[in-house]
């Protein structure tokens, strides 16, 4: 079902080069989250635990390493060359099943166990679909689909890029939303977050970094010093490329209390991951232009659950005002007449440089996509002023 080790979103690659180049002795844990309580039939486990042991004899072809070094340069050689002998080891894996119950685990050090989560949700994705018989809408409706989509994306004047790799319905099916956005003459899409698929349509690979960046900063340096630790680390690393910054690990409140002057002309601009869109835009508007900054000159990419609809609303509330692209993922490689499942995968645990255990929390603008235990959830706003905060 993984026919490349580049079948992955981008920002797994990204991050892992961070993580070799600052913290290679550090180790992680992360637990599978059945966020939509989906009930797993008799023998999922099995099938999935197969699927897992085939991964490790993935391997960066000699395309795929020229793709990288090419399209890359910020991926220095000496990293693509670690991923070239890099091999997935199925031990790093527990699966368990109770009933419908699934429950996964990841543990090992944070530079190899970091490319799992992704290729793991998409596995479970398609093997769900596959094992409960579900049948999707055919080839001609996914394309016809797609087609519209970018029509109404192209009339709006903005850039997007697919960004649904791990709640996809198939590789079958993001490969051939992909192909199509490629292949259709539009002005609108600019690449994708698969990096074999990028390769394979000859497109741009994006992205950046994830909430488990900020997490680990978070475990390892304080919650105060979470934002501002992250932020500083990956400009050390990539120097002013990959210059979006995620802003809502720990609520958008606090990160634009610590995303300075250096930081906001250093990034070229914020991801929106959770909350009101619109709330946010003008939130970020008012933060650079408090600080000097004419909002033009940056911008929004928004990735929180989109489809044409909301990318129509945000665009007309922010056009003009602030540079924006989105990045629009289950909408485009999971409308398939079937309903996407909600299932994510979670960092719960670093091991530090104390050599100690530390949970993991995420605060999201959402409080329903909030992680952590509830002791390190209280006692994370408590440091940084949230208590009053659901």
């Amino acid at each position: 079902m993984i026919q490349s080790i580049l079948d992955n979103d981008f920002y797994k690659l990204t991050m892992q080069c961070a993580v070799i180049n600052l913290f290679p002795n550090r180790k992680a844990n992360y637990e599978f989250i059945n966020r939509g309580k989906h009930k797993f039939p008799e023998g999922f486990d099995v099938m999935l635990k197969w699927e897992i042991s085939k991964m490790q004899n993935l391997k960066l072809t000699k395309e795929e390493q020229e793709f990288l070094l090419k399209t890359c340069p910020y991926l220095p050689p000496t990293y693509v060359d670690f991923l070239k002998g890099y091999r997935y080891d199925p031990n790093e894996i527990l699966v368990e099943q109770s009933g419908n119950d699934l429950k996964i685990s990841i543990s090992g050090y944070w530079y190899r166990t970091i490319l799992w989560e992704v290729p793991l949700l998409f596995l479970i994705s398609e093997l769900y679909y596959k094992i409960t018989n579900a049948k999707r809408k055919d080839d001609k409706y996914i394309i016809e689909s797609t087609k519209n989509k970018l029509k109404t994306f192209d009339g709006l004047g903005i850039k997007f890029a697919e960004f649904g790799t791990r709640r996809r319905h198939s590789f079958e099916v993001q490969n051939l939303v992909t192909k199509t956005l490629t292949e259709t003459p539009n002005n609108s899409f600019i690449g994708t977050s698969n990096v074999y698929l990028a390769m394979k349509n000859n497109i741009k690979p994006i992205g950046t970094h994830a909430h488990e960046w900020f997490m680990f900063h978070a475990a390892e340096y304080g919650f105060k010093m979470a934002n501002s630790m992250s932020l500083e680390n990956w400009s050390s690393v990539y120097r002013g490329d990959l210059g979006v910054a995620l802003s809502d690990t720990y609520t958008t409140e606090v990160f634009f209390k610590q995303f300075d002057k250096k930081f906001s002309k250093l990034f070229d601009g914020v991801r929106h991951d959770s909350g009101d869109p619109i709330e946010f835009a003008n939130k970020t508007i008012e933060h650079y232009k408090r600080l000097g900054i004419n909002p033009l000159y940056k911008y929004i990419v928004f990735s929180d659950g989109l489809n044409s609809e909301k990318v129509t609303e945000i665009t007309n509330a922010c056009k003009g005002k602030i540079g924006i692209s989105f990045g629009i993922g289950t909408s485009l490689t999971n409308d398939t007449g079937l309903k996407p499942m909600n299932i994510v995968i979670k960092l719960t645990k670093v091991l530090t440089s104390d050599n100690e255990w530390v949970d993991t929390v995420k605060l999201s603008d959402e409080p329903n996509k909030n992680t952590g235990t509830d002791k390190m959830i209280l006692l994370a706003k408590e440091l940084l002023g949230l208590t009053n905060k659901n």
